[in-house]
């Protein structure tokens, strides 16, 4: 079939191309429309207009809050619009033409914002590098799109790029938002903004005539947790269309919530939630510091105290741990009022999960006592949302947060989805579930066995268009009937929430044949072993599994690299079985036989829940180090990355089959 005529279009930015197939896999190519299945009416719009309604409806709102030189900065919608626009101008004085990318690294931040939004409004593609991409991976971006500009945040990042500039003969430009360029050729944040205002606006509004929202606009690129980054397109109609749905489910309220910013903004994630999600309800979006994840975060929190927090599981680990630890010291009256009130507040959500909304009898007392206080001492007190994304979280953490009336859900959804697809909210969740499908969009299981799992595909307006100059990949992810193949093994319960139970391309094939699928048994193991931070089953191919371990240990708060020294959750596990260590050498160089005799226990309990003989662990080790973003077994969102952990202790995992 011809490919539709894609150019000559000049009733933008809202305009739709003619077309018949919902797939492309070409840099200027359109797609049809998906229908949506329900859900609450909405007019498709482009990006560049849904800036300008919330600045038109929303002038004086302040859009954009960031922290410098120790005081907040404000951007109104009326400056983030304006802005968008002056850079958009620049971007086209500089050479970007339609269709091509400006790849964007480094931390968030306003500027990274109006990089995304002005390659946006001048027809081309945003395109977010994570930041812990090898030179190498971000020249495979770069080329996928052909990028003609780089927005970088500093040295460190320009540093990446001018390694591999002479590689990217598209180059025409590259712009430095923090900081003073020190290198020949690379622009300033304010350079860029003044250049941009020297423009008349003549070629920008042709730009914007020429865009329509059945094509692509930006790219996320996959985080290479499986593989080479695949530049995963999304169209005007599926960022605005998530935003809507979203906003529309969980009843954002317009004008008056306040966001936090910390996630990578080159995860699909946190682009729907920062900047869409934001501006489609008016938000005022807050900046956290750069070493956010390192600790500062509390201290935004606590500042900002957002309205909705979105945290990956990592996040919301880390509170548990240090609430946990704080809640150990109480003494007096203040721990059994404490164990009183998690009482109750299980007691409440074990009724909301029913759709029992009559709380129980001293709820009102538990509230004033410890829930309130406790929610503000996390900046949490005006938050009515509280979402774990991007990976699977333990369900006693979700418990833990339960007790103390924080209802923690989940979200879940994919890049190829625009993100969330599922989403469970206070008054509609379960246990262990990822939600139920948000209005508009639509969940089947693929196939499904005698017990209801099957690989879950979604269909909806959120799908995205395909992947970009890479049509096997597409075709092998949308199949003929227009659904989305996750990869991901789950079942839909007569409720209609879905529980994830798998992945496809972490199941392993034992020698004898057996199916085993890891993640289950590998949470169990966790479950059993609360020392634990990270385990990893081996087995493919192989006559009996074996697992990896990690322990909890202390981050260096500078570097984010793991350290030799037990955390204090270890280190209060260690006392309990009677062990003494302090640091991962002293357990490892003794061995220390409390510590492995204790794993051990852990790893037989484990054993006792496993199905077959062929899904029991054999072997085990203890890992010199914890796994982290900064060593590349982690990726951006905290997914494993197994074919790294494989390559890096191969030796290791050699010696477990040694006959």
């Amino acid at each position: 079939m011809a490919e539709p005529q894609t150019t000559g279009y000049t009733n933008g930015p809202d305009q739709v191309i003619p077309s018949e197939s919902i797939t492309t896999w070409d840099a200027d190519g359109a797609v049809k429309l998906r229908s949506p299945h329900g859900g609450k009416p909405f007019t498709p719009i482009s990006v560049p207009t849904l800036l300008k309604n919330s600045a038109d409806k929303f002038p004086t709102k302040k859009a954009l809050a960031v922290k410098r030189d120790g005081a907040w900065q404000y951007t109104t919608y009326t400056e983030y619009y304006e802005q968008a626009r002056t850079v958009a101008k620049a971007f086209i004085k500089l050479g970007l033409q339609p269709f091509h990318g400006v790849c964007i690294l480094g931390f968030n931040s306003p500027e990274w914002f109006l990089a995304d939004l002005g390659a946006i409004f001048a027809g081309g593609f945003a395109a977010g590098i994570y930041t812990t991409n090898s030179p190498e991976m971000c020249e495979l971006c770069a080329k996928n799109c052909e990028a003609q500009i780089w927005v970088v945040e500093n040295a460190k990042s320009l540093d990446k790029v001018m390694k591999i500039k002479g590689n990217m003969p598209d180059t025409r430009a590259i712009i430095q938002y923090s900081g003073k360029p020190t290198t020949e050729g690379v622009m300033s944040w304010e350079e860029l903004l003044k250049l941009g205002r020297e423009q008349p606006d003549n070629e920008l509004e042709q730009r914007l005539k020429g865009i329509a929202i059945n094509q692509c606009c930006t790219l996320i690129y996959t985080s290479g947790t499986t593989g080479p980054p695949k530049g995963v397109m999304m169209s005007h109609h599926n960022m605005v269309v998530a935003a809507h749905s979203i906003c529309t489910q969980v009843d954002f309220q317009p004008g008056t919530e306040a966001l936090i910013s910390y996630l990578p903004l080159s995860h699909v994630a946190a682009q729907l939630a920062d900047i869409y999600v934001c501006i489609y309800s008016g938000a005022t979006l807050y900046f956290a510091q750069p070493d956010a994840l390192k600790g500062s975060l509390v201290n935004s929190l606590k500042e900002v105290r957002p309205t909705r927090f979105l945290g990956v599981p990592r996040v919301w680990e880390k509170v548990y741990e240090k609430m946990l630890e704080v809640g150990k010291k109480s003494t007096g009256i203040k721990k059994p009022i404490s164990q009183w009130a998690k009482g109750v507040g299980r007691k409440a959500n074990a009724r909301r999960e029913k759709r029992n909304f009559n709380m129980p009898l001293g709820y009102s007392i538990a509230n004033a006592v410890v829930f309130k206080k406790v929610k503000l001492a996390l900046g949490l007190d005006r938050c009515k949302l509280f979402l774990s994304a991007a990976a699977p979280i333990a369900p006693e953490i979700v418990k833990f947060f339960h007790a103390l009336d924080i209802p923690l859900t989940e979200i879940y959804g994919m890049s190829e989805s625009t993100g969330a697809h599922t989403l469970g909210v206070e008054n509609a969740f379960k246990y262990g579930s990822a939600g139920s499908t948000i209005d508009g969009y639509k969940t089947k299981i693929h196939e499904p066995d005698a017990d209801g799992n099957g690989e879950i595909c979604m269909d909806g307006q959120n799908v995205m268009m395909g992947y970009l100059r890479k049509e096997d990949k597409t075709t092998e992810a949308i199949d003929e009937s227009g659904w989305l193949r996750t990869g991901d093994i789950g079942r839909i319960d007569t409720d209609g929430f879905l529980f994830i139970t798998g992945r496809i391309k972490e199941i392993l094939i034992t020698a004898g044949g057996e199916n085993v699928a890891r993640v289950p048994i590998e949470d169990t193991l966790k479950e059993n072993l609360t020392c634990d931070s990270n385990c990893m089953f081996i087995g493919d191919k192989k006559k009996f599994l074996s697992i990896l371990i990690t322990l909890k240990v202390n981050v260096d708060p500078s570097s984010g690299e793991p350290t030799n020294i037990l955390a204090p959750a270890t280190l209060e596990w260690c006392r309990a079985i009677g062990s003494s260590s302090t640091t991962l050498d002293d357990i490892i160089n003794g061995p220390d036989v409390d510590v492995m005799c204790a794993i051990q226990d852990g790893v037989d309990k484990t054993n006792k829940s496993a199905p077959s003989n062929a899904q029991r662990v054999q072997k085990w080790t203890i890992l010199p180090l914890d796994f982290s973003i900064l060593n590349g077994e982690l990726g951006p969102t905290m997914k494993l990355k197994r074919n790294v952990v494989v390559k890096k202790y191969t030796q290791t995992i050699d010696k477990f089959y040694d006959v």
